[in-house]
């Protein structure tokens, strides 16, 4: 039995399909993903003010309800000064409780790795400072500390605290159990083997728990606001949201939340860049 040769045209068809298949599965860059995204959360953004200005001039909204998106513009525009600088000021108090709520976290989880006694003793209170609202806290906290800002950035800590906490406390326990042997193989002491091996490995659980608690570190800002402006000069988002309310401006009103969704977004970005510029070898994925 004679076996045949393959063809010419099966011969070509051969690296030409894998060619294809390369190119299949290199279009897709991080740049082109990146667009992508961005692509489409315009697109939704765009619809979405369509529907809202278009669901205006239906129901035919008085503005005092609803305003319309360029209506929210202009006021915007026209409160441009006051809005800066009261974003100023929140920004300023959620990035120093954020910073504030790593170093506490930081320490405790520590604490709580090195200690399974101290964790099962205090661990659910730092639970509990999660589960009771923040607008109960907040006139203990003003009564104790007064209308100051150290009371919106302890209001603020209070919030942040529990993802830092949970996260890094995670991240200290998540070491590999070989690493571990070989640091005793090699007589590591405790603390060598906290510094050397646990908390380079909590690094990435520490990013991810910081950027969970940035998006609540402005609301923790803006709640405490709503009451430690009311006995003095701060003036904080907090503060006009409560003013505008109280003057029926809703326009400027939505604005301001507008804005205080762009402090978010720009907190949150701070510290994704924060973690892509210095701790990348410890946040990559194997």
């Amino acid at each position: 039995m004679s076996v045949q040769a393959p063809r010419d045209h099966d011969r070509r068809s051969i690296p030409e399909s894998r060619t294809t298949r390369t190119s299949r599965t290199t279009v897709s860059t991080p740049t082109s993903e990146a667009l992508a995204n961005v692509l489409s959360v315009s697109v939704v953004a765009v619809l979405g003010l369509l529907i809202w200005h278009i669901s205006v001039r239906i129901f035919e909204l008085p503005k005092i309800l609803l305003p319309t998106p360029w209506e929210v513009a202009q006021a915007g525009w026209q409160n441009k000064e006051e809005l800066c600088m009261a974003s100023g000021v929140t920004f300023i108090t959620a990035a120093i409780s954020l910073l504030v709520a790593i170093l506490i976290g930081g320490i405790l989880s520590i604490i709580f790795s090195q200690s399974r006694l101290l964790r099962r003793a205090f661990f659910p209170y730092v639970v509990f400072l999660q589960t009771v609202p923040i607008v109960a806290i907040a006139p203990l906290l003003i009564i104790w500390s007064g209308y100051e800002f150290r009371t919106a950035v302890i209001a603020t800590v209070i919030i942040c605290l529990f993802p830092i906490v949970n996260n890094i406390t995670t991240g200290l326990e998540s070491s590999r159990p070989e690493h571990i042997d070989l640091f005793r193989l090699y007589g590591a002491s405790r603390w060598q083997r906290l510094l050397r091996l646990q908390v380079p490995t909590s690094i990435r659980y520490l990013m991810l728990g910081a950027r969970v608690s940035s998006g609540l570190a402005v609301i923790g800002a803006i709640v405490a606001e709503f009451f430690v402006s009311n006995g003095s000069d701060y003036v904080g988002l907090g503060a006009l949201i409560t003013r505008w309310q109280g003057l029926l401006q809703t326009d400027a009103l939505i604005a301001a939340l507008g804005m205080s969704t762009l402090l978010g977004l720009a907190l949150f970005g701070l510290v994704n860049g924060i973690g892509r510029i210095f701790f990348t070898r410890y946040t990559r994925v194997d």
